[in-house]
């Protein structure tokens, strides 16, 4: 990397391409000052900006000391810069507090193309399109020409859009070998449009701007991770089977783990969601928001942990950072005062969906380590093996926080803050490792802290922006962004206005989740509603078969997730990753390597016996008939529980695919 100092200006170059190129006639960085209104209805937001001034820094001076430069931009802003080892440091200053918006365009090249920004569901490419960068909820129906995105606009405000996500951050890989991550947690828009530059907006003048290079995309992936943090190991017992999400008290979820052993299904654990009691709403069933066991619904619980931990089943839970008014912990944090004030100075209630909730401030050390202790008194010490560490996306903008920090600068950073929480939680207690928790929101330095990601509330179907196929896409997105243990729920979550989970969903969704590095099953938010596993004897048969896949694989994928926690290389990687010189893996985000010896291509659509499949050049062998492809376009028999894989011919497990083929293959 190279830094090339101008009479009007700089220039930041790699391997000869130009990254920034700012001068009198053509800046790079402009600053602002503008008004947004922000409008939260569970979850979602309505974001609206008014720029009110806008201004191009054209003139600037610049004076080197010793190995650093400073530059006055027009007596506004000053920018450091350290420039080592194909690291770039932009650091700022501003000189105006009135300037609140920030702009810096970064060159581009016609046939460039970019990743990640967090977890994207529709695009992996980010090229043509912009991503403006808030957590918040995915929304029902992300597809505004669909039915289900137009009805949840008109009936709840909850419909979204291609760009809404769990988990944005504002680092991309571009395909001229570098990265860049803004340092700021402000509402971003990183704007991909333009052919010539890439336009970041910032609500903020970012504290910095981190620019690393590398020869490869898997070299660079390693120095981002690096800096981000990466994911710790998952257990063990995660490979012994299927973690089976069922709910509805001791009786009927233990009951039909039975049944699942004594149909051959591979059971690694039991997660009971609503384990400290439920609720019915008009979205379906939700769960009572006082995180401790419910002993109405699961009497028994803590010998039923016991038994089925000797059997080498873990019991998972549920637990996020509100708390439903109604009940003794809110009580308990409201005596304290460990909750968010709204700006009358009374507790900021947030409703999640005909039931109010107080907000924990994570500001406030106190209240974090309190929350952090229920976390071990309730779930940990109670002997609760893994949970699902749910939203984090919430955090309203009307609110006052016990730091004094704007919640605008604050929401984005809120994700972080709650794996941060649980992670301590089990750094102090000394599980880590041993303990998995699950996540959906997340931000810069989410790595280090959520053990396992988790893509969302996809709809029980095939839709291109909300379905099965979204899951690829989120999981290669995050890869990009530093995240490389990602799973789903198995056959969707969300079932509203008539779309229901078919028997087909469930099975391509199953037969995919084999290949990833853990499964689980969801019965989503109106179970009697939509198909589930344990609905006839022939899925109970294809699930075991699929399960019993995916434990074979054990040794393969646990090599995946140690690589993944030591050098930040991704379980599931995108194909250019290992095929960097062939151009056609850059634009395929419905097909992925799991790891670098098996190719995987998702069924997404319905009704299908046989699929196209793009393998890169090499010695490849399809897992299901041993038949042998060079690669190119191929088109292979793609029935149920058959999904398309591959497997590398000089591969070191080659015995270990060689055996599922035998056992498993198509006949």
């Amino acid at each position: 990397m190279e830094l090339v100092i101008l009479n009007d200006g700089f220039k930041l170059l790699y391997q000869n391409k130009c990254i920034i190129h700012h001068t009198t006639e053509n800046p790079s960085i402009y600053i602002g000052y503008g008004n947004e209104t922000v409008e939260m209805y569970r979850g979602n937001f309505d974001i609206r900006d008014y720029v009110i001034e806008r201004y191009p820094l054209r003139s600037v001076s610049i004076q080197k000391n010793n190995n650093e430069y400073s530059l006055n931009f027009d007596n506004k802003l000053t920018a450091y810069i350290k420039i080592q080892d194909n690291r770039f440091l932009m650091d700022f200053e501003k000189k105006d507090d009135k300037i609140n918006r920030f702009w810096i365009r970064i060159d581009a090249d016609e046939n460039e193309k970019c990743y990640g920004c967090g977890e994207q569901m529709s695009y992996f490419n980010l090229r043509g399109r912009n991503f403006p960068l808030w957590t918040s909820e995915p929304g029902v129906g992300r597809d505004k020409t669909t039915y289900v995105t137009w009805r949840s606009d008109v009936e709840n405000k909850a419909g979204g859009d291609y760009y809404n996500t769990n988990f944005p951050q504002p680092t991309f890989v571009s395909t001229k070998h570098y990265y860049l991550h803004v340092d700021s947690t402000a509402y971003a828009d990183f704007n991909f449009k333009n052919k010539a530059f890439h336009e970041l907006q910032i609500w903020e003048v970012p504290k910095q701007i981190r620019i690393e290079a590398a020869p490869t995309y898997i070299q660079l992936l390693e120095k981002l991770t690096g800096f981000l943090g990466r994911q710790v190991e998952l257990p063990d017992w995660i490979y012994n089977g299927a973690i089976l999400g069922l709910q509805g008290g001791t009786e009927r979820s233990f009951g039909l783990v039975d049944r699942s052993l004594r149909n051959g299904i591979k059971v690694s654990g039991v997660w009971c969601q609503d384990w400290a009691g439920k609720r019915i709403t008009s979205f379906g069933k939700r769960l009572n928001w006082n995180w401790k066991w419910n002993q109405e619904m699961y009497p028994g619980l803590p010998e039923k942990i016991k038994e089925y931990k000797e059997k080498n089943i873990r019991f998972l839970a549920y637990n996020n950072p509100y708390l439903v008014k109604e009940g003794d912990l809110y009580k308990e944090g409201k005596e304290k005062g460990y909750f968010a004030k709204s700006l009358d100075g009374n507790d900021y209630l947030v409703d999640f969906g005909e039931f109010d909730c107080g907000v924990v401030d994570f500001t406030n050390p106190d209240a974090y380590e309190w929350f952090k202790e229920l976390i071990k008194r309730h779930l940990i010490e109670f002997g609760i093996d893994g949970w699902m560490a749910d939203f984090g996306e919430y955090l309203p903008t009307d609110l006052q926080l016990y730091s004094g920090a704007s919640a605008m600068i604050e929401h984005n950073h809120w994700p972080v803050l709650w794996a941060k929480c649980n992670y301590e939680a089990l750094v102090e207690t000394g599980k880590l490792g041993e303990i998995v928790y699950f996540m959906r929101a997340g931000g810069a330095g989410t790595q280090k802290y959520c053990t396992l990601l988790w893509a969302g509330d996809q709809s029980v179907d095939f839709s291109m922006h909300d379905g099965l196929v979204t899951v690829i896409c989120g999981a290669l997105s995050a890869a990009m962004s530093g995240c490389g243990l990602h799973h789903s729920d198995i056959g969707g979550y969300t079932s509203l206005f008539n779309n229901c989970r078919t028997k087909e969903v469930f099975l391509r969704w199953a037969e995919m989740a084999a290949f990833t590095p853990v499964m689980r099953t969801h019965e989503g938010n109106r179970p009697e509603e939509n198909f589930q596993y344990y609905d006839d004897a022939d899925t109970l048969e294809q699930f075991a078969r699929l399960t019993e896949i995916y434990t074979m694989l054990a040794p393969y994928t646990k090599s995946l997730v140690s690589i993944n926690a030591a050098s930040g290389l991704p379980v599931q990687r995108p194909l250019f990753l290992h095929y960097e010189n062939d151009e056609k893996t850059y634009d395929i985000q419905t097909e992925y390597l799991f790891g670098e010896d098996i190719l995987v291509a998702p069924v997404y659509l319905p009704d299908v016996k046989e699929w196209e499949v793009y393998l890169p050049n090499d010695q490849w062998v399809h897992l299901w008939t041993g038949k042998e492809y060079q690669g190119g376009t191929v088109t292979v028999e793609a029935g149920i529980g058959f999904i398309p894989a591959f497997y590398k011919k000089n591969s070191k497990y080659a015995n270990l695919f060689e055996s599922i083929q035998k056992q498993y293959g198509i006949k």
